[in-house]
């Protein structure tokens, strides 16, 4: 996008904020808004939707009555603090986020875009919770247009973020998309098979249906005989600085094992803790957070330990990372993710895992199976890397925007 300038430009005094429009003011933000704080809102707390009761991360109640009415610019206080807000009617904010009671001369929309412009990680307060102080916000410095230039910069942006954020959201739908098409195309593989033209049978049970003539249905405890679970005893005793390496539920994703936040054990503890050791081709499965995540223990990980996993030892009658793939496919986490109740379970334990239906397929299909749900992964996953490339450059030609916008640097 190309905008034409302003005629004629003089130095704002602000290093940051360069050369603004020659008819153009800076002004403090204090000058322009009165920051108000948020107040404790349990007095007004309603079960009903009345008014929205919004903090720094969003609105997450309501109330029987508004703390203010109008336009306001919300701010945040504590937390998430770089998110600004526009509001247009009543609601009520509590002591991590500020409200703003706008004043004359001021568009309230051009106040809510220039506010995005501030440079909250500099003026965030250090401590373990990002915050911002009334003062820091209120001695902001912002360039300043007439009223009526205000207005037509916010009608502007308005207009073209929306554009953008459209943009964005088909982008997104497009990621969602292809997700979905993968999931189908591996629950298909790995209850169907690969050849569209394989002899049929029904396999007894209602959410499998036919599965292929040659195929075996049965409980994962035929299979595996070796199904038993990482250390539950206070695990946090046995960590050191430096030793075995000692995956946790954070460590296991869909089909692959992460290094992130590792914890270690000692020898000693290792040798003392051996029913919890994982061996090359053994399977690691999430009891509790994301139930049912699987990944295959690599040679990386041979002979570490693991806590609270659910471990699943190899076995000559199945490929680990068939069933592994297999285990996170929609169609095989149906079976644990959702109870009897509907409601999404919580928890995987052993008994759940033993009486998993799984398909068995001859060892050389399972191996097929396993090349084309990868060449489905690796597609998507590249289709969705360079979507994301899109999302960034989408979402900071916004951010540009924005500021070239409020700061005078186009004329709109």
């Amino acid at each position: 996008m190309t905008f034409p300038k302003y005629e004629r430009y003089k130095d704002s005094g602000v290093e940051w904020l360069g050369e603004i429009p020659e008819h153009w003011e800076v002004k403090k933000l204090k000058f322009l808004a009165d920051i108000r704080n948020g107040l404790d809102y349990k007095s007004v707390q309603s079960d009903s939707e009345q008014y929205p009761v919004i903090g720094s991360g969003g609105q997450f109640a309501y109330s029987t009555q508004p703390l203010y009415s109008g336009e306001s610019v919300l701010l945040g206080r504590k937390g998430t603090i770089n998110k600004p807000l526009y509001v247009n009617g009543s609601f009520w904010t509590v002591d991590t986020m500020f409200y703003t009671e706008i004043k004359r001369n001021t568009f309230p929309k051009f106040l809510y875009y220039s506010s995005l412009t501030i440079p909250f990680d500099y003026y965030s307060t250090n401590t373990a919770v990002p915050s911002m102080t009334q003062n820091d916000l209120g001695n902001h410095i912002f360039a300043y247009p007439p009223i009526a230039e205000q207005e037509r910069i916010a009608e502007f942006l308005d207009r073209k973020c929306g554009e953008i954020d459209e943009a964005i959201a088909k982008k997104q739908r497009l990621i969602e998309l292809l997700d979905e098409q993968k999931t189908i195309l591996i629950n298909q593989a790995v209850t169907k098979g690969l050849n569209p033209d394989a002899p049929m049978k029904d396999s007894a049970i209602d959410w499998l249906g036919q599965i292929p003539a040659h195929w075996e249905v049965c409980p994962l405890k035929r299979s595996f005989h070796s199904i038993t679970v990482g250390i539950v005893i206070t695990p946090s005793k046995y960590y050191v600085d430096f030793g075995v390496p000692c995956l946790r539920s954070l460590n296991v994703k869909a089909n692959c094992l992460l290094e992130k936040d590792l914890v270690y054990i000692s020898d000693k503890s290792n040798n003392f803790l051996s029913k919890s050791q994982i061996f090359k081709d053994d399977i690691v499965c999430v009891r509790t957070g994301q139930p049912g995540t699987t990944a295959v223990v690599t040679e990386k990980w041979h002979k570490a330990n693991c806590i609270d996993l659910i471990i699943i030892r190899k076995s000559k009658k199945v490929l680990s990372h068939y069933l592994s793939v297999m285990m996170n496919s929609e169609v095989c986490r149906s079976q644990y993710l959702i109870g009897s109740s509907g409601a999404i379970q919580q928890h995987f334990n052993i008994e759940m895992a033993k009486n998993l239906i799984i398909c068995y397929p001859p060892i050389d299909e399972q191996e097929k199976i396993l090349r084309y749900s990868f060449m489905v992964e690796q597609k998507a996953n590249t289709a969705k890397r360079k979507i994301g490339q899109q999302l960034e450059q989408l979402t900071e030609l916004k951010q540009v925007l924005i500021a070239e916008a409020v700061t005078g640097k186009i004329k709109v």
